[in-house]
């Protein structure tokens, strides 16, 4: 869409992707009230090329890059989904821009201090997610982040055009409520670095935890548990349930409207914060020491955690203790008058 005389510039943005699977287009795409393209073109940012949506062809692609390149057309906001890959031996060659004898991660090194904004959409673009775990033989890596650690492609000091770092909106996927925010936020100018957490993540969805919210506090409050995928019961003492210490708003902004992943019957794997892919037990076995679960909810000391749990499983009343283990609910709470209600 051009721009009119006498209206603001709408911006453009520009997506790419390397290592990843596409799961955050494949999320993005499920955008709703309103959808993508419609929450695009109402922040007035056109989409200047994306691999799923764009018709243009790869001849256009390569016309655009140049264009951007050379500074004959700025780049307002450069996304990129899926992890930096810089194997063989910093080559970058396990990955090339198709078409060109191009490494991509020198084609986003090149564009990204040329963006008035650079957003690393999903983990494996904030921190190399998924891509990265294991052997990590593609070497992959974030924008500025390689696992837990400051640096990536980009390094720890990258600042945008702007002056803004990048942009990490960490999931796997990403949740198409805060990729859709935060162009909103950039597109009116209100997004500052005081909105990003310490990792660089937009805090509108950061500062929550995804324990909040969430459908089974009942049963965490008094430590009922379940102990099989399924069961009503909280999570965290034996499935590995992290949303007590995860940042995230997954139980409050829900997913298409209803769901989220403990809302289905599976526990938070910490998706959204650095090295989750790297955790030293799996996704749904709690690590404990004593019998007592070795990470515990941010915030409490491990004394009143223990002192809390004590008293609550004591307290825990029948229904709950019933139904924790149960895939539905087999005792109905009481009603006033002491019988069940209907």
């Amino acid at each position: 869409m051009q721009n009119l005389p006498g209206k603001p510039r709408r911006l453009n943005l520009l997506w790419l992707q390397s290592g990843g699977c596409g799961g955050c287009t494949l999320s993005l795409i499920g955008a709703e009230s309103p959808d993508l393209l419609t929450a695009l073109d109402i922040a007035g940012i056109d989409l200047a090329w994306h691999p799923s949506l764009s018709e243009a062809t790869g001849f256009e692609l390569h016309e655009l890059l140049a264009r951007l390149i050379s500074g004959e057309e700025p780049l307002d906001i450069l996304c990129l989904e899926g992890s930096v890959i810089r194997g063989p031996r910093g080559t970058g060659r396990f990955h090339m821009l198709s078409g060109s004898e191009r490494p991509m991660k020198d084609l986003i090194a090149d564009l990204a201090p040329l963006a008035n904004h650079v957003v690393a959409v999903g983990t494996c673009a904030a921190f190399g997610g998924i891509t990265a775990a294991g052997d990590n033989p593609s070497d992959a890596c974030g924008l500025v982040y390689d696992g837990r650690e400051p640096g990536g492609l980009l390094g720890p000091r990258f600042r945008a055009r702007s002056g803004l770092p990048v942009i990490n909106v960490s999931g796997c996927p990403v949740h198409p409520g805060w990729v859709v925010e935060t162009f909103l936020q950039l597109a009116g100018g209100t997004l500052t670095e005081a909105d990003l957490d310490g990792i660089g993540r937009p805090r509108f969805y950061a500062d929550h935890l995804v324990h909040h919210g969430c459908t089974r506090n009942e049963f965490y409050e008094f430590k009922a548990s379940a102990r099989n995928l399924s069961e009503m019961g909280c999570m965290m003492e034996h499935l590995g349930c992290m949303g007590t210490q995860v940042h995230a708003d997954c139980n409050i902004r829900l997913w298409n409207g209803e769901g989220s992943c403990t809302r289905g019957g599976y526990p938070c794997i910490s998706c959204t914060e650095p090295g989750f892919e790297e955790l030293d037990h799996p996704f749904t076995l709690t690590p404990k020491r004593a019998g007592i679960p070795v990470g515990l909810p941010t915030d409490m000391p491990k004394a009143w955690f223990v002192a809390l749990a004590s008293l609550s499983k004591a307290a825990t009343p029948e229904r709950l203790r019933k139904n924790a283990v149960a895939d539905h609910i087999v005792v109905p709470p009481v009603g006033r008058q002491g019988k069940p209600q209907k």
